[in-house]
Parts: structure tokens; C-alpha cells; sequence
């Protein structure tokens, strides 16, 4: 199981990974690519699926946590010998940890 740290570390990994694939420009001319790719069969229910994905930040989230984690875990040696509940838990936490990281992100945005 993470520590506390880990999981703080982990959150704001995923949440500057998931601005990265949403808003960032350097990812700009991808994002360009695929709602090009839209266009081109807009009633297209895969095609809608993708676009709704990449433009959402909490859809994005919990997958880029989920791979964030995945990383995580294996590369520290750590997914083995855990029962799988609790990695789907610190999924979990990673992806809140992340999206809240974006609220207070969004928030002072707005204030400022």
C-alpha cells in the first residue's frame, strides 16, 4: 500500500500529466488531428467517445492516474503481494488527489 506521500506525489503527477493531455499547447496540433478526425464522420459514436475523452479533465484523469499508478506500482515493485482491491482504492485516491489539485487550480484561476 502507498504512503501518504507517495499518493501526494502521485496526484500532482496526475494532474500536471492530465493539463499536459487537455490544455497544453505543445499537444495542440494532436488535439487538432483528432477533432479533424471527428469531422470527418461527426455521428461517429468511437469518434464522440475519443473527443469527449481528451476534452475532459476528469475523464482524462482517471485514466492518466490509473496509468500514473500502474507505473508506479510496478516500477517500485510494489503491485505484487497487494490484493487487488486496494490498488483500485489508491487508484482511487491518486485520481481525487488529481482532481483536486485542477479545483484549486481552476478556482485561483478565476480569483486572480
Amino acid at each position: 500500500m502507498i504512503q501518504l506521500t507517495e499518493l501526494a506525489l502521485l496526484g500532482l503527477a496526475g494532474y500536471r500529466a492530465t493539463q499536459l493531455a487537455v490544455h497544453d499547447t505543445i499537444l495542440d496540433p494532436a488535439r487538432d488531428r483528432l477533432h479533424e478526425w471527428h469531422e470527418a464522420r461527426p455521428t461517429s459514436r468511437s469518434r464522440e467517445f475519443v473527443i469527449t475523452l481528451i476534452s475532459c479533465v476528469y475523464c482524462m484523469g482517471w485514466w492518466i492516474s490509473g496509468a500514473i499508478l500502474a507505473t508506479y506500482l510496478l516500477a517500485t515493485d510494489q503491485f505484487d503481494g497487494t490484493p487487488l482491491l486496494v490498488h483500485g482504492i489508491e487508484w482511487l485516491a491518486v485520481a481525487g488527489a488529481a482532481v483536486f489539485t485542477n479545483r484549486v487550480d481552476d478556482t485561483l484561476g478565476r480569483l486572480a
